[in-house]
């Protein structure tokens, strides 16, 4: 029993990281009043330009270049919705369609549609004197990626709700004409979130190319970022909330994998398509229970127009 623990254990820090840095981005996006809807394209983007670098450059270094390439997918976005005001789902949506399409196109053209050559991925890293110790072994033997996933969502939420600039950030997603009263710049604040949401999304793209698997496939990030999203709405827009229920989110994935790895009698009976769907049906449950509760920024998908205060 606990060596079945200890192997789930492991297998949900394995798969949490890309899922809960994605979630992580959109809520700094969408507490700062802009809808996070292209976090699928943002992660796409970064896990095939974060595959393709690790080709001819160290793999962390290849990590930040798939950071960059969210964040300048998240850049497109924000100059549409911040500098033009167009409808911020539209164009999440349309970030989506071109990320794909692109990545395929790319893909194809450059490499063949079975993904691209293996990379070296990031080291693992051994935490002296937890290897033996039941379950909390599980800790031991994982990519800075999976720590820095632990941390993280600690720090934003102490950012977000005990500094000036997390107050701010808040503000601007709930009354961004109040914040303008102060003499703050409303744009400059939500380009700051949409860039940074657009940099946690790209490194969760780039994790999964980097360090869940060793190449770039033609369906990654197969509709992580949707479950991201779904983890920020089941958090109520908090770091930590987001960081639990994209835990969870990443457990019933580990659980699909056990499942169809200790108990393969089991495909016998049960399609391995309902094993696949496990996590998104999940997602689904979740939803359906976090009912009418309703944490949503005020000013969410709001365009700021001072000319109207």
């Amino acid at each position: 029993m606990l060596e079945v623990l200890h192997r789930l254990l492991f297998a949900t820090l394995d798969a949490a990281p890309a899922l809960v840095f994605a979630a992580l981005g959109a809520v700094l996006s969408e507490r700062a009043g802009v809808v996070a809807v292209g976090v699928e394209g943002m992660m796409r983007v970064g896990a095939f330009c974060a595959a393709v670098a690790a080709l001819v450059m160290p793999t962390p270094l290849a990590v930040v270049m798939g950071m960059l390439a969210g964040a300048g997918l998240a850049a497109v976005h924000g100059f549409l919705c911040i500098r033009w005001r167009s409808d911020q789902v539209v164009s999440g949506i349309a970030l989506n369609l071109v990320a794909l399409a692109g990545g395929t196109f790319l893909l194809e053209t450059h490499f063949g549609p079975n993904g691209t050559p293996s990379i070296q991925q990031l080291s693992t890293w051994e935490l002296p004197g937890l290897s033996s110790v039941p379950i909390l072994g599980a800790l031991s033997g994982h990519a800075a990626p999976t720590y820095l996933a632990l941390l993280l969502p600690v720090l934003l939420q102490l950012v977000l709700t005990r500094t000036p600039l997390g107050l701010r950030l808040r503000a601007v997603g709930d009354k961004p004409h109040a914040v303008a009263t102060l003499g703050l710049s409303v744009p400059a604040l939500r380009w700051g979130a949409v860039l940074g949401g657009g940099l946690l999304a790209g490194l969760g793209g780039a994790v999964l190319s980097t360090t869940v698997l060793d190449r770039f496939e033609q369906h990654t990030p197969a509709g992580l970022g949707f479950m991201a999203l779904a983890a920020m709405v089941f958090g109520r827009w908090t770091p930590l909330g987001a960081f639990l229920a994209a835990a969870f989110f990443a457990f019933g994935n580990a659980l699909r994998i056990g499942l169809a790895s200790s108990a393969p009698g089991l495909l016998d009976v049960v399609p391995q398509g309902v094993l696949l769907a496990l996590p998104y049906v999940l997602t689904l449950v979740v939803l359906t229970l976090q009912g009418q509760r309703n944490s949503t920024p005020a000013a969410l998908g709001v365009p700021y127009e001072q000319e109207s205060r």
